[in-house]
């Protein structure tokens, strides 16, 4: 009989399961639709535009799978709970660990799938399409201002970022270059970008600058430099002939995990031009990025333990009440890895540790529910 019953809820979970994934994946990409209207226009071929977007589902599925596994979970076990099955079974002699084993069994899975994608396929499917956006011209320039390396990409002007928060810079070293060499060195502790989409040229306004000015026929003579301060001082790059060119470095994101925890001890070897200041906080960003992935891989697992009881208390056949819940552990579990990207300032905190406290706090309180239920 046990083996029927696992049957019977092992088929009806994995049926609501992918339901449920190809929803929500849907649901992830109608905003990029947008895009590939856009990506039309500019004459860029369908093929391409699909290709594009292929290269985004391993990351999309990083967050979808653990998201369908949950309301997955949630409404099948509460539907069960609703048409009064968990009890039928229970008075049959049958436990709640023998109901929820195959859901259980299928969630490990799920996390060892969640594990490949986020150490493996996901970074390199991320690099390939950045590969495949500079080739097309279509490369986001800000994404081209690396944190903790020296960009020799745009025409005239070498730069090094220290952080950057989407068009927010800070901790900024700009060499300004002519035929003779080293025209101008400008240090700034902020910045500002804005680009131009349609002329495709990117202003960068920086504050708090320094600049030295070289002397134009002899620069390398330091005694003839010129020294400077300023409250703000204006760039303009002209990138329409540079953005093919370009070399794409990997960051983060784009190493596989291996690679990213070979990184994370030797970071002057992965980024050699980083400035001695930014090494600790380049070292917390890559342990964040590494069990960020680890974390959301067993998020599957952790839901699982969590959901099977929490459906089971909500006694209601409405959908939205799991739905409630589904979106409300979601936002509490995304909350602790919006915060640990947001500590990497503070690498003494321990911002890498932070993705693990949801992982435990479902894991911890599933259990415990599951043997209250028993």
């Amino acid at each position: 009989m046990i083996r029927v019953i696992n049957r019977y809820i092992l088929g009806d979970f994995i049926k609501s399961f992918l339901l449920t994934l190809f929803v929500l994946t849907f649901v992830m990409y109608v905003g990029a639709v947008v895009q590939a209207i856009d990506y039309m226009s500019r004459g860029i071929s369908g093929l391409l535009i699909l290709k594009i977007f292929a290269l985004n589902i391993p990351f999309t599925l990083s967050f979808v799978i653990p998201m369908s596994v949950l309301t997955t979970v949630l409404l099948h076990f509460g539907r069960l709970s609703a048409d009064g099955e968990i009890t039928a079974l229970k008075s049959s002699g049958v436990s709640l660990w023998q109901v929820a084993a195959p859901v259980i069994f299928c969630s490990i899975l799920l996390s060892c799938v969640c594990l490949y994608i986020n150490a493996e396929l996901s970074p390199r499917s991320h690099y390939a399409r950045r590969e495949m956006l500079r080739d097309l011209g279509e490369e986001d320039p800000l994404a081209l201002l690396d944190e903790g390396r020296f960009v020799s990409d745009f025409p005239g002007v070498k730069v090094y970022i220290g952080k950057k928060d989407r068009s927010q810079l800070e901790d900024i070293i700009l060499y300004q270059f002519d035929e003779k060499g080293v025209r101008a060195e400008v240090r700034a502790k902020s910045g500002q970008v804005n680009f131009n989409s349609e002329t495709r040229v990117m202003e960068i306004t920086l504050e708090k600058v320094r600049l030295t000015e070289y002397d134009k026929t002899n620069p390398e003579d330091l005694a003839k430099a010129r020294t400077l301060s300023a409250d703000s001082y204006p760039v303009t790059l002209d990138l329409r002939q540079m953005l093919k060119k370009s070399v794409i470095y990997k960051k983060a994101p784009d190493m596989t995990f291996s690679e990213l925890v070979a990184a994370i001890p030797n970071v002057r070897q992965a980024f050699p031009d980083i400035q001695e200041e930014n090494v600790p906080r380049m070292r917390a960003k890559m342990a964040v990025d590494a069990n960020q992935r680890l974390a959301l891989a067993l998020s599957c697992f952790s839901f699982t333990l969590l959901a099977i009881p929490l459906g089971i208390r909500s006694h209601r056949k409405e959908s939205s009440i799991g739905i409630g819940l589904a979106l409300i552990l979601l936002f509490l579990f995304y909350m602790f890895i919006i915060i640990s990207d947001a500590m990497v300032d503070r690498p003494e905190w321990r911002p890498d540790m932070l993705p693990w406290v949801p992982v435990a706090g479902c894991q911890l309180i599933g259990f415990l529910l599951l043997k209250k239920h028993r």
